[in-house]
């Protein structure tokens, strides 16, 4: 049996042996992470996935150590204010991730009876759990048979199968029957290939510099034999510095040290007291007041985080959410 949707590059293999390949490849190869750890939670998978969208493992590591720790049951998480959870979300970015992780474990506790459902379609059901995360946890936690498709596993495909650098800019109905054709029938190897194919895009198969030669699959590769085309399109990164981005992270790092509210004048300008020990909000508040981002962009920001459900207006001033 042939690739599907493939050229035939030379030293195509049958796709049993790719699934083998690959099986053998990450057993030996992968990370040590725990949540990947036969221990781990089906909660602790389902953390370790909104944590890990669009943020690095290292980055992720010590703030979901820190989560487990502190809600190692979703119960744990519910009986906090949703602000606690922004809180400790620390510099991870998109922080709206931690209210529907919140969100998400009261709705387990209410109706789920505490425990992370096992269905895809149950998972879909939780606040702030969309398609690939459900899919995710129901392969990874509860070790059934689900097309993953992540921005790793897209560019693997990309390359192996149709010879392209890059996937589309977004992914589309082709590339999800691709995936769902190259899955394996026995459930738990499909597990297995979804999680080696997506340590494979994010070890090996890079979308920058690609280390071709320590792919187990390279012979097979579709791009590899096509001469390693470059992309038809230039990926565009997110601007950070001046941004909207850059100012509510900026402004979220003081709601998060600040034990009382936080008056909006403080954020806009430096004052000559602020009444905060020097370990506390004074820190992160000289950061936002260096970036001297104009005092309109400022308010528009401000409204913004209030908008979200990240902050609120509390005695005159912001704070986490209650």
């Amino acid at each position: 049996m042939s690739l599907p949707g493939a050229a035939e590059p030379p030293g195509t293999r049958p796709l049993a042996d790719l699934h083998l390949a690959m099986r053998s490849w990450f057993a030996e190869t992968a990370r040590v992470l725990p949540w990947r750890s036969p221990d781990c939670s089906p909660w602790g998978i389902l953390v370790s996935e909104v944590m890990l969208q669009q943020t690095p493992v290292v980055r992720v590591l010590p703030v979901w150590e820190d989560w487990m720790e502190r809600w190692p049951e979703p119960a744990d998480l519910a009986k906090e204010p949703s602000g606690e959870a922004v809180r400790h979300w620390g510099r991870l970015g998109y922080p709206r991730r931690a209210l529907r992780l919140h969100a998400a474990a009261v709705a387990i506790v209410e109706k789920h009876g505490g425990k992370v459902p096992g269905t895809h379609a149950e998972l879909l059901g939780l606040p702030g759990v969309g398609d690939y995360t459900a899919a995710a946890v129901a392969a990874f936690a509860f070790g059934q048979r689900e097309t993953v498709v992540d921005t790793n596993i897209r560019r693997v495909h990309a390359r192996l199968i149709s010879g392209l650098a890059l996937p589309a800019p977004s992914l589309t109905a082709s590339e999800m029957r691709l995936a769902d054709s190259l899955m394996p029938d026995d459930i738990e190897l499909s597990v297995r290939w979804n999680a080696s194919v997506m340590e494979l895009g994010a070890l090996v198969c890079t979308a920058r510099s690609p280390k071709c030669s320590d792919c187990p699959v390279r012979e097979s590769c579709a791009w590899l034999a096509a001469g390693e085309p470059p992309p038809t399109y230039t990926p565009k990164g997110q601007a950070w510095h001046g941004t909207d981005r850059q100012l509510r992270g900026a402004v979220m790092a003081v709601l998060r040290v600040a034990d009382s509210p936080v008056a909006p004048e403080w954020l806009e300008r430096p004052a000559m007291d602020l009444g905060f020990a020097a370990a506390g909000a004074a820190v992160p508040l000289a950061a936002l007041h260096r970036l001297n981002f104009p005092p309109e962009q400022l308010e528009r920001a401000l409204e913004g985080l209030v908008r979200d459900g990240l902050a609120e207006m509390h005695d005159g001033g912001l704070r986490l959410p209650a």
